[in-house]
C-alpha cells in the first residue's frame, strides 16, 4: 500500500511539472490517464483489507 501510495504522489507531481512547464494537451491527458488508473490500483488495495 505504501508503494502505491508513492506512486500515485508521483503521478500527480508528474502532471503538475508537464502543466507547468507547457505540454502538450495530449501529454497531459496520457498522464492523466496514468495517474487515474494508478488511484484504481490504488484503491483496489483499500478494498481487500
Amino acid at each position: 500500500m505504501q508503494d502505491s501510495l508513492f506512486e500515485l504522489r508521483c503521478a500527480a507531481e508528474d502532471v503538475k511539472t508537464a502543466v507547468n512547464e507547457g505540454a502538450t494537451s495530449a501529454e497531459i491527458t496520457q498522464l492523466c490517464n496514468e495517474f487515474v488508473a494508478l488511484a484504481h490500483k490504488t484503491e483496489k488495495f483499500r478494498m481487500k483489507e
